[in-house]
């Protein structure tokens, strides 16, 4: 054990930070760039995220785990809805840090909703306003940080770009500073809690996400069922799960075309991560009626709640 890890060491602090935010702000995208490593997926689609994922980034005395939490919704009508909105919240449970996204100038009634939430804790809340990059009229942007800070009384709030990589150092400065004195929970190399099954997963549904974009409505999910090494190489078999037999076909595509296309570009992001030759075989499955099924989310991993 180094010395940063050692509670005698009062220099050394650690804590859980949770990430939260209305559907499509840009959290997943925040967390990889803060973590330097694609770990959570990301798409322009809504609600790409479905799954408190932790991002574990130590500097030197300082360990924060950042929860991406799934966007929030206003209603939740189905189950797959209802699940996310409870990974969501779950996730400020006991947490030493928020950091609240919202999207540049923009400003809705699910903002609203995330930050009455918010109202109960007694943490720090620090507002990243994000996708700041993508302004006009960069004059606009201090009338609307005024705004903001009127809403509550944030510990900081702090422009940036997530995709640009522009003023994430401040952003982490103070998550760090408001982290309580600890131990280290994770060895300081473990850059996330979820297993490699799970993060082959996740790379397929991104791919689906991406490649399908509105073609294909939320009824899709992806369990893998073989993640073997041999040798070299790692085996992987995912079953793409969909609800009705029109969802099949849109994935498969004009003779298997978009399938392996899918199965490319899954492929070529697995072996960056895992750093192995990759063997990939996709299925497409029809499971009716499973993102408004409590039973059938469970049988995909979806109970961890």
């Amino acid at each position: 054990m180094n010395d940063i890890t050692r509670p005698e060491n009062p220099d050394s602090r650690c804590g859980f930070v949770a990430i939260v935010g209305r559907p499509n702000v840009g959290k997943s995208t925040l967390l990889n760039h803060i973590l330097g490593q694609k770990l959570s997926i990301t798409s322009r689609k809504p609600q790409t995220t479905r799954h408190q994922v932790l991002g574990i980034k130590t500097v030197d005395s300082v360990q924060a785990i950042y929860v991406d939490t799934p966007g929030m919704h206003e209603e939740e009508p189905r189950a797959i809805n209802r699940y996310m909105n409870k990974a969501a919240t779950s996730a400020l449970i006991d947490v030493d840090v928020v950091v609240f996204v919202v999207d540049q100038l923009a400003w809705t009634t699910a903002d609203e909703m995330v930050l009455e939430k918010l109202s109960r804790l007694t943490c720090p809340v620090i507002l990243a306003v994000n996708k700041v990059d993508k302004l006009e009229k960069r004059e606009s942007l201090l009338p609307h940080l005024d705004m903001l800070s009127k809403k509550r009384e944030f510990t900081e709030i702090i422009p940036l770009s997530a995709l640009k990589e522009t003023n994430l150092e401040p952003l982490e400065e103070a998550v760090g500073r408001y982290l309580p004195e600890s131990i280290h929970f994770y060895p300081d190399d473990q850059i996330t809690d979820r297993s490699e099954r799970f993060l082959a997963s996740e790379i397929v549904r991104e791919k689906i996400t991406r490649q399908l974009g509105a073609e294909l409505p939320y009824s899709v999910a992806v369990e893998v069922e073989e993640f073997k090494r041999e040798g070299k190489t790692l085996h992987i078999s995912a079953l793409i799960l969909v609800e009705r037999e029109g969802q099949k076909k849109i994935i498969i595509g004009d003779k298997g075309e978009r399938m392996r296309r899918i199965g490319q570009e899954a492929r070529t992001d697995m072996e960056r991560l895992f750093d192995s030759k990759i063997m990939l075989r996709l299925w497409v499955k029809v499971k009716r009626g499973w993102a408004d099924n409590d039973r059938a989310l469970k049988s995909l991993g979806m109970n961890d709640l």
